[in-house]
């Protein structure tokens, strides 16, 4: 399989942690490609087994599809875990690298990976790591655009993009940290937060791609 289908695939995978069918504009954005492009490799992808496709629907994975895009997700979040551990690579970076690493890695160097990190459970970013037998779930997971003043709650996973990765890391934000809501700015203003004692304004955009849970 190539790397642009690989691609593709992961991008309708991460698309349904939010939605049971990934539309084409979804998709289109996530890799910066034009709609026609979307159009004419959804066509191959279905032909080949890998999506289903609802015309103005959109698409999800079939069961030949998910073990393809998992396989590449595991090698990338693998990776992920080793930049930042061993090469003092920074969240974005390691996304960046762990890209291009994702599609060249053969399946026994990422196994043997695996055992050299002691078989990690999530990514630097909070993504569980698929092992055999993995079952893609819907976390109980919220924004934290989505709490109110007063409300408590831990930060589990927040969305790989690179700005918003260079973002949360600037402001000392890490996968595991206690946060307490103090306040919403008004017309869209900043979420501010208490961090290990610090008073820490988010801005909103950043905090609707926060995702905590209550423990």
């Amino acid at each position: 399989m190539t790397p642009n289908k690989e691609d593709y695939l992961k991008a309708i995978y991460e698309y349904n942690d939010r939605a049971e069918l990934t539309p084409n504009k979804a998709i289109s954005e996530a890799l910066g490609v034009s709609p026609a492009s979307v159009t004419e490799m959804l066509a191959k992808l279905k032909a080949e087994g890998l999506i289903e496709y609802r015309a103005y629907k959109g698409s999800r994975l079939t069961e030949k599809g998910l073990e393809s895009c998992l396989g590449v997700v595991r090698s990338h979040e693998l990776w992920e875990v080793f930049l930042i551990r061993h090469l003092g690579y920074s969240w974005s970076e390691a996304h960046e690298d762990a890209h291009l690493l994702e599609h060249v890695a053969p399946t026994r160097m990422v196994e043997r990976l695996d055992r050299f990190l002691g078989r990690p459970e999530y990514c630097p970013h909070g993504s569980a790591i698929p092992r055999e037998g993995f079952t893609p779930t819907t976390e109980d997971l919220r924004p934290l655009s989505f709490l109110a003043p007063g409300e408590s709650a831990i930060l589990r996973k927040v969305s790989e993009e690179k700005e918003l990765l260079d973002y949360l890391e600037g402001l000392g934000l890490t996968i595991g940290a206690r946060l307490d809501v103090l306040a919403f700015g008004e017309y869209g203003g900043p979420v501010t937060v208490s961090l290990e004692g610090r008073t820490l304004p988010i801005n909103r955009r950043a905090a609707e791609q926060i995702y905590v849970s209550n423990r």
